[in-house]
């Protein structure tokens, strides 16, 4: 991927990111989704994905959009750098729970859990750090 690309692509979350911070989710999206499709085919092949992938998950979550959601976090996991961030692992457990799937989002919200510790649970719902301290 040429620099020019990149460059947009950075301009475009920082953007979004900007927006989402100003609780302005719906314009967030659309730079997130912009920036993804600057990624060429396969996405999860490029260093710049997990940062787009979770940016448009998280998004997607506050928006209350939790399969597309998870669709976007699946592949922020699945790309260089993404698996393993408890981040991306909170986010995808908390869109499992609420699409009524539960085994999925206590192996999630529990490898969030276990790499970020109870920190990361501050300031969302607190449900899910509940959740996961109920499973076995």
């Amino acid at each position: 991927m040429d620099d020019a690309r990149l460059e947009r692509i950075a301009e475009l979350c920082v953007t979004g990111e900007a927006l989402a911070r100003q609780r302005e989710l719906a314009p967030a999206l659309l730079k997130f989704r912009e920036a993804l499709a600057l990624i060429p085919r396969p996405v999860e092949e490029h260093d710049v994905s997990p940062r787009v992938l979770t940016a448009l998950g998280d998004t997607c979550f506050q928006l209350g959009r939790f399969s597309e959601g998870r669709h976007a976090l699946l592949g922020a996991a699945r790309s260089s750098g993404g698996l393993g961030t408890p981040f991306i692992h909170l986010r995808l457990g908390q869109c499992e729970l609420e699409l009524g799937n539960p085994e999925r989002a206590a192996e999630e919200l529990a490898r969030a859990l276990k790499l970020g510790g109870e920190v990361l649970f501050e300031g969302n719902d607190p449900k899910y750090l509940a959740f996961v301290k109920t499973r076995p």
